[in-house]
């Protein structure tokens, strides 16, 4: 499907003790229809790493990902435009990000 999107996140832990992060993805709608969040939770995982160790987190984002609500229609709405995935430890510690087209 076309509005499939399938992010993947790799993870390395640098330090020289096991430990655990917890990877958060959002979405950010570069020029919302409405009013939105600046950022919106789409997923999260949290990842057992040994020393050195890096794993894959993978998350997938469909056409409800990138919707709003529309109290208007009374339902959900995806409109086309630029959107801004974006990942890290929290809302406050964004790590990367790529703008995605749909």
């Amino acid at each position: 499907n076309e509005d499939d999107v399938r992010v993947r996140i790799p993870i390395t832990n640098t330090g020289k003790r096991a430990g655990e992060e917890v990877v958060q993805l959002y979405v950010h709608d570069i020029n919302p229809a409405i009013e939105r969040p600046e950022q919106e939770l789409k997923g999260f995982s949290k990842v057992s790493l040994a020393p050195n160790e890096t794993k894959v987190v993978e998350f997938h984002l469909n056409k409800r990902s990138f919707s709003y609500w529309s109290e208007k229609e009374n339902n959900w709405k995806a409109k086309q435009g630029n959107f801004e995935i974006r990942a890290g430890s929290s809302s406050r510690d964004i790590r990367s990000h790529l703008v995605y087209k749909r």
